[in-house]
């Protein structure tokens, strides 16, 4: 019998033919895309075409404006809509547990061969080959090992993009999912090229006005409930409206609902502004581990890791609390 390395190794052989085989790719991942997907999205595009491929990212328009933090990464390539030849490229979904998170039609007709590659420990296995690698830290690190196999030299825009997925899907390497291998790799990359200062600024330094003020909206109204040490915040659409913010402003909030003492888990629920297919958001983190919220987000359509992840409902705030606390108190 194969041993966890020696299939790791098989999977990423495998990967790796697939994309020398095609010539022509399209390549997704999922709706409210974070630095892992983004990043991913830039990274194997860009060894794509130093392989001499024909690649092409797509994103809906609704995803942007992006989230203020990812505004520098060079997207300025993606498509909005199909290319005209989609039906003859492979499709390369990245950091993308099911399908579903990448609600587009076309993407969905099941005429194109599909390749999927990510690092969630509930990935649905949709692709016609799946690369998945719940040990990674991040996509990206699936990435940088698809790199070496291929023998695409580590450009500083290819480090780049993998160093923007590595230092936010880490949580700047504090979170669990943090490694020797998750180290080794960071100095590889700042190696090949990355300005790590500068990353780092780009990412965290550049913050809005109208953000600070919801952040402070948001820690003003965190509600904590000791029975099932949950801490929850309420974003409405009145707190968007008074502080000229928008939905894109809320990343990285809920970390100062996971930092209260005594929180086992943290939600930020969010009003929704653009319409959809529900009322709000919900973000999950799980501090310590002891619960699992992806498998709370399944309940309601969502999804994500064992210590993040998130859903969209149409259940009010009440509601929502009641349905959580229950949640976490039956997993503990």
């Amino acid at each position: 019998m194969a041993t966890v390395a020696e299939r790791k190794a098989a999977s990423l052989a495998e990967m790796a033919e697939e994309l020398r085989a095609a010539d022509r790719f399209l390549l997704t991942t999922h709706e409210g895309p974070d630095g892992d997907a983004l990043g991913s999205l830039l990274a194997l595009h860009h060894i794509l075409t130093r392989l001499g491929k024909d690649s092409v990212m797509f994103l809906a328009a609704k995803e942007f404006p992006l989230p203020v933090e990812y505004r520098f990464l060079p997207l300025e390539e993606v498509f909005h809509e199909p290319p005209v030849d989609v039906v003859d490229r492979v499709l390369v979904f990245l950091d993308c547990g099911n399908i579903d998170r990448m609600p587009v039609g076309f993407l969905h007709r099941g005429e194109s061969k599909i390749l999927n590659i990510d690092h969630h420990h509930d990935n649905t296995g949709f692709g016609t080959v799946n690369l998945v690698d719940t040990e990674a830290s991040c996509t990206a690190e699936i990435l940088f090992e698809l790199a070496k196999l291929l023998g695409v030299e580590l450009t500083p825009e290819i480090a780049g993009a993998l160093y923007v997925a590595l230092v936010t899907d880490t949580g700047r390497f504090m979170y669990e999912n943090t490694s020797p291998a998750t180290h080794r790799m960071a100095a590889e990359l700042i190696e090949a090229g990355v300005d790590v200062h500068d990353t780092y600024r780009r990412l965290y330094e550049r913050v809005p006005i109208e953000k600070l003020r919801l952040v402070a909206r948001a820690i003003e109204r965190i509600e904590r409930f000791a029975d099932c040490n949950l801490a929850v915040t309420y974003i409405s659409a009145d707190d968007y409206a008074d502080t000229g913010a928008s939905d894109i402003l809320t990343e990285g909030i809920i970390d100062h609902v996971r930092s209260l003492e005594g929180t086992e888990v943290a939600a930020m629920i969010r009003d929704k502004t653009d319409g959809g297919r529900a009322a709000r958001k919900v973000s999950l983190r799980s501090t310590v581990g002891r619960v699992d919220v992806s498998a709370i987000a399944r309940k309601r359509g969502g999804g994500g890791h064992r210590r993040a992840a998130g859903f969209s409902t149409d259940l009010g705030y009440s509601e929502l609390v009641e349905f959580l606390c229950d949640e976490v108190r039956a997993q503990l």
